[in-house]
């Protein structure tokens, strides 16, 4: 039932859509336009999918460090909620990667906090507005690729 209503939802969308198109749009124009793509919302765990590609990306470019990442599933959802616009969709959650922890993890390799051989362990304190990401190097004596950065 809940597939159903998700495709009644989206058909109204697409007819929604497709009728403003006619009000704002020629039909000269509409007829040049081959396609007319309408995508379904994401849902939850696509987001956090995509924030495991984005992580991933994060952790290759660590590996040439010859450090490594270990985000936990809090940190990855506080990522989801702060990057996800509905109207957006998934695209500021490039700019929430970079600011929230990219900038940190950046700094505290800057300033040694973090050093190559380390695998950082990414967690979260405090909740909601108020929680912030938490960063902890752990030695290793080998750099594996993380199993929780993986998709």
């Amino acid at each position: 039932a809940k597939s159903n209503d998700a495709d009644s939802n989206y058909d109204r969308m697409k007819s929604k859509v497709q009728e403003e198109l006619k009000q704002h749009f020629r039909p000269e124009f509409l007829n040049r336009v081959d396609d007319i793509v309408v995508f379904h919302q994401l849902t939850p765990n696509e987001i956090i999918k995509i924030v495991d590609l984005m992580l991933a990306q994060v952790d290759s470019r660590l590996k040439d460090r010859d450090m490594g990442l270990d985000v936990s599933p809090d940190a990855k959802q506080l990522l989801a909620d702060r990057g996800y616009d509905p109207v957006m969709g998934a695209r500021p959650l490039r700019r929430t990667i970079q600011r929230e922890l990219e900038d940190s993890l950046s700094e505290k390799i800057l300033y040694g906090e973090l050093r190559p051989g380390q695998v950082v362990k990414v967690t979260i304190e405090g909740e909601g507005d108020n929680a912030t990401f938490i960063f902890k190097g752990k030695t290793v004596s080998k750099i594996a690729h993380s199993a929780t950065t993986r998709p």
